[in-house]
């Protein structure tokens, strides 16, 4: 069951929330991110799910290999 939550946020914020995550996903969105801190759960259990977000996979994929060539040119 759902419950609805009435918040104040900066009007940056606010307005960077509808630009960046849309209209349609900000309760999701704000729901991903304060999940892993007010819930206990197994940690296995909320990677699975983590790895179901196809997006978020992708988005993630994208950053890693991107990064890896900044290690390559670190001297050792």
């Amino acid at each position: 069951m759902h419950k609805k939550l009435t918040i104040t946020l900066d009007e940056q914020v606010y307005e960077g929330l509808h630009k960046v995550i849309g209209r349609q996903n900000i309760s999701q969105f704000i729901e991903s991110m304060v999940r892993p801190h007010v819930l206990t759960g197994d940690l296995a259990e909320g990677y699975r799910l983590k790895a179901m977000d196809g997006e978020q996979e992708t988005e993630a994929r994208a950053w890693s290999e991107a990064t890896v060539g900044d290690v390559a040119d670190e001297t050792r």
